[in-house]
């Protein structure tokens, strides 16, 4: 099975444009796979591949990771059909486990502000930490958007970035006042490095900065403030479009800046909405607050 394993793997990352991270899951799930069943696709039938689901509920993995191994096999066994390689997908037969839905973490104002305050001074690096954080809430980008981003991506008069999304979509995002102050504090400490690298952030080395590095960055300031929880550069992209929606932003317009490509995905932001409204509503009003 190792031949279309990686015959799979190239297609995702040539022509779909797939992410490495989520290279790198897709290769560990299908080899688990392919280990489990040691079969050629073309003898694997929809039995075999709940027998394989089956092994992982015995193995007391959570539902959300037995989906997302599920939904990798699909998207296999969808190319291999496509391609003439099986002759039908034998994982259409197989349902997911059901994940019970989730409301992503977001921060309120004053955390929001008290967290972009955080870096301070104005060597290289408070100066960059600054602009990546002032950036991930301006313009909801995802941290893979963030670290993929060059200078010449930046519209500094227009106040705009020109972002690369998942399978390679472009799309263009304004720039908060905020954040393109920033970033113009940030690009003198930049170009002080004298290095040649392309990229907007960059490492004290010179080097294009790395996902990981970012998200150490957000974990580091957030200490500093007490912030509970797990924060993560998808927490600042989730208050950005929370933040929208509590300020009256239309839902396609949140969409749009989010380069989601369905609706539905954008949707759960409505669902936020919903409990912060909630919030608010037994907080201040007169009945609520004598129920209590």
């Amino acid at each position: 099975m190792k031949k279309y394993i990686d015959q799979f793997i190239d297609f995702l990352k040539e022509e779909q444009g797939v992410s490495p991270h989520t290279l790198r899951a897709y290769m560990i799930d299908l080899n688990e796979f392919s280990l489990f069943l040691n079969e050629e696709p073309e003898d694997i039938d929809y039995l075999d591949i709940r027998s394989y689901i089956a092994s992982l509920h015995h193995r007391n993995l959570k539902k959300s990771s037995i989906s997302r191994k599920l939904a990798s096999i699909r998207s296999y066994f969808k190319y291999l059909h496509r391609e003439g390689y099986v002759k039908k997908n034998p994982a259409k037969l197989v349902s997911s486990p059901r994940v019970p839905k989730t409301l992503p973490r977001f921060l309120d104002i004053d955390e929001t502000f008290s967290l972009m305050d955080t870096p301070k001074g104005e060597t290289f690096i408070p100066a960059r930490d600054k602009a990546i954080l002032e950036l991930l809430y301006s313009s909801g980008l995802r941290v893979s958007e963030l670290t993929s981003l060059d200078v010449v991506d930046l519209d500094i008069k227009e106040t705009l970035v020109r972002v690369k999304g998942k399978g390679r979509k472009e799309r263009i995002v304004p720039i908060g006042s905020k954040a393109m102050e920033a970033i113009q504090n940030y690009l003198p400490e930049r170009i002080s490095l004298k290095k040649k690298s392309p990229a907007l952030f960059l490492n004290n080395r010179g080097g294009r900065l790395t996902q990981r590095s970012v998200r150490r960055i957000l974990v580091a300031y957030s200490r500093m403030i007490n912030l509970k929880g797990d924060i993560s550069p998808h927490t600042l992209r989730h208050t950005f479009a929370t933040h929208l929606l509590h300020e009256g932003a239309d839902l396609r317009a949140i969409q749009e800046l989010l380069g989601h490509s369905s609706l539905s995905t954008t949707q759960k932001y409505t669902h936020v909405d919903i409990r912060h409204l909630t919030e608010v509503y037994d907080k201040a009003h007169p009945m609520a607050r004598k129920d209590k």
